[in-house]
C-alpha cells in the first residue's frame, strides 16, 4: 500500500555493502533503489567487465536485500521506464510511491556528489545524506592532519593512521619491527619461482547479461569474458577471495609486488580492489586480516606492512588529495601535453613488448597491478606527451576497479606528473633499464633496450632523455631527481640533439610504434 511517509533510499553501483546499518532492519516505509543508467555507463568508454561486474554485483544485492524482506525498485538497464538517469528516475519514483523523504549515502565521486547535492537542493521532500560507512577516514581529514604544512605527504599521513588505528604497533606503541615502511624490501624482480598462485576466485555465466548490455546500445571495449566470468559477484565470494590471497599469494606479495613477468600476470597481488571499491569487503577486515596473519607467523613483516601500506595509507590518503583538490584538479596539464592516446592503447598491437603485456591484460582482465600502470603505460604517457586528461579516461574505463576518487590522482598526479608535484615529489618516468630490471619484456622485443638512436633503438630511452631535456625549466631544481641533470650536462651537445631528433620522430609516428 502506498503511503504519505515513505522513504526512497538510493544505492549506487559501488555502495554493494549488504552490512551497511541500513539494512539491519525491515521497514515496510522504506524503498530502496537501484538502477542501471547510462548516465554511468557512458560517461566515459568502460571496458566491458567493469560494465559486468557492477551490474551483476547491483542485481545480486537487490536480489538478497529482497531475500531479506527488504522493499526493492530495481532499474534494469532495459526496463522501458528507465529514463537512463539518476535525478530523473528518482523524480519518477517519488511520484510514483508519494515519498515524503529521500536517502543516499555518500558518493565517492566528486560529480555525484555534486549531482546529488543539486537534487537536493531543488528538492521539494526532505533529503539526508549518510556515510557509506567504509573509509578508515572523513573526506577532510587528512585536511586537518596537514593543516598549516606547505607540502602533503603520504609518509606522515600513514604514520598517523598505523598510529590512530593501532596497526601494526608494539605495546610501546611503536612500529612492529622497528621501522614503519620495508618498501625498500618489495622492490625484487621475479625469477620464476615460487609459481604465481592457483586463481581461485569463483567464475561465472553472465552471457545473458552481457547480451542485455549490447542490447541496450551501450559501447565498451576489452574483453567481456561473460561466459566465465572472474570477478566477485557478491560479498561471500570476495571475503573467500581474501582468504585464498592471505593463505596462497601473501606470503610472496612483499619482495615481488613491483615485478613483472610475461608469464604469469597475476603473480602475487590480491585482485581485491574490485570487491574494495564496490565495498563487498571494508577496509578494516581487510587490514585485520593481513595483519593477523603475520602475527600468526604465516607471514613475513615485509609482506603484510607492504600491504597494509597500500589500504591503510595510499587509499585513504589519495581519497584526501581527491577531495581536497576537487573539480580542478582534473584539469591539471603542469608540462601542457596535448597528444592523443595511440590507437594501440585499444588494441595492445604495439611492437613495444612490455606495453603490448601491460595494455593486452588490461584489455582482457580489466586490472594490472600498479608498477604495470604507473612504470610501463603511464610512464610511457608521460614520456610521449598524451593529454593527461585523455590518459585520465582511458585509464578510469579500462580498469575494474577505477572509480574516479583513487584512479584520478593515481593519474594525474603520481603516474602523469601533471598537478606539478602536488602529490608525487618526481616524475616517475624510466628508460628501458627499469624495464628490463622488473620483468622480462625485453627479452625478444623488436626493439633493442640498449640503444637509444636508430630505428631498432628502445624508444623509452630516447623519450626519457627528451623528456628531462625540454622540461629542465621545470624539473631541474627538484632534489629527487638526481644524477638526470648532470648526467645530461655532460653529454655532447650534438648527442642530446640526436636524442631528442629520435624522441620528435617516435612522437611523430606513435601509432606505428
Amino acid at each position: 500500500m502506498m503511503t504519505t511517509n515513505t522513504t526512497l533510499r538510493l544505492i549506487l553501483g559501488d555502495q554493494l555493502n549488504p552490512l551497511h546499518s541500513w539494512f539491519a532492519h525491515r521497514h515496510d516505509d522504506v524503498i530502496y533503489v537501484m538502477m542501471e543508467v547510462r548516465q554511468e555507463t557512458d560517461y566515459v568508454l568502460h571496458h566491458a567487465q567493469k560494465i559486468i561486474a557492477i551490474f551483476a554485483g547491483m542485481r545480486e544485492l537487490a536480489r538478497q536485500l529482497t531475500a531479506a524482506g527488504h522493499r526493492v525498485h530495481y532499474l534494469a538497464i532495459d526496463d522501458p521506464a528507465n529514463r537512463q538517469s539518476l535525478p530523473a528516475n528518482l523524480d519518477d519514483l517519488i511520484a510514483h510511491y508519494q515519498v515524503s523523504e529521500f536517502d543516499y549515502q555518500a558518493p565517492d565521486e566528486w560529480r555525484l556528489d555534486q549531482q546529488m547535492a543539486d537534487y537536493c537542493r531543488t528538492s521539494k521532500i526532505a533529503c539526508r545524506m549518510v556515510d557509506s560507512e567504509h573509509f578508515y577516514t572523513r573526506h577532510d581529514e587528512a585536511v586537518a592532519l596537514f593543516a598549516g604544512r606547505k607540502k602533503w605527504l603520504m609518509e606522515h599521513f600513514y604514520r598517523h593512521m598505523r598510529a590512530k588505528h593501532q596497526v601494526l604497533m608494539d605495546d610501546a606503541n611503536k612500529p612492529v619491527g622497528g621501522q614503519w615502511n620495508y618498501d625498500h624490501d618489495n622492490r625484487k624482480s621475479w625469477p620464476g619461482i615460487p609459481w604465481e598462485p592457483a586463481d581461485f576466485r569463483q567464475r561465472h555465466d553472465h552471457t545473458a547479461l552481457w547480451e542485455s548490455i549490447q542490447a541496450a546500445g551501450i559501447q565498451s571495449f576489452g574483453e567481456p569474458n561473460a561466459a566465465s566470468f572472474a570477478w566477485p559477484l557478491h560479498r561471500d565470494e570476495a571475503l573467500l577471495q581474501l582468504d585464498a590471497f592471505v593463505e596462497h599469494a601473501l606470503p610472496h606479495f612483499g619482495e615481488f609486488q613491483d615485478a613483472m613477468s610475461s608469464k604469469a600476470w597475476r603473480l602475487f597481488h590480491s585482485l581485491l580492489s574490485f570487491a574494495l571499491n564496490t565495498k563487498m569487503l571494508g577496509p578494516r577486515e581487510v587490514v585485520a586480516k593481513v595483519e593477523a596473519a603475520w602475527r600468526a607467523g604465516h607471514v613475513p613483516l615485509t609482506s603484510a606492512e607492504g600491504y597494509i601500506r597500500q589500504i591503510l595509507g595510499w587509499r585513504e590518503y589519495i581519497r584526501g588529495v581527491y577531495w581536497q583538490h576537487m573539480p580542478a584538479y582534473a584539469e591539471q596539464n603542469v608540462f601542457g601535453h596535448t597528444r592523443p592516446v595511440p590507437a594501440w592503447f585499444w588494441t595492445g598491437n604495439t611492437k613495444m613488448r612490455c606495453l603490448a603485456n601491460a595494455i593486452g591484460q588490461s584489455l582482457q582482465h580489466a586490472h594490472a597491478h600498479h608498477i604495470h600502470r604507473l612504470m610501463v603505460i603511464g610512464n610511457f604517457a608521460l614520456l610521449a606527451g598524451l593529454n593527461p586528461a585523455d590518459v585520465h579516461r582511458w585509464y578510469l574505463g579500462v580498469y575494474i576497479d577505477a572509480f574516479e576518487w583513487v584512479e584520478l590522482p593515481n593519474t594525474i598526479g603520481m603516474s602523469q606528473f601533471a598537478d606539478g608535484g602536488l602529490l608525487a615529489t618526481k616524475p616517475y618516468v624510466s628508460s628501458a633499464a627499469y624495464i628490463d630490471r622488473m620483468s622480462d619484456y625485453c627479452k625478444g622485443c623488436h626493439y633493442d633496450k640498449k640503444l637509444r638512436i636508430g630505428e631498432n633503438a628502445c624508444p623509452f630511452n630516447a623519450l626519457y632523455w627528451d623528456f628531462f631535456a625540454r622540461n629542465a625549466a621545470t624539473l631541474s631544481s627538484n632534489p629527487r631527481i638526481g644524477m638526470v641533470y648532470p648526467q645530461l650536462r655532460k653529454m655532447d651537445p650534438a648527442a642530446v640533439e640526436a636524442l631528442q631528433a629520435q624522441a620528435t620522430g617516435l612522437r611523430d609516428r606513435i601509432d606505428e610504434l
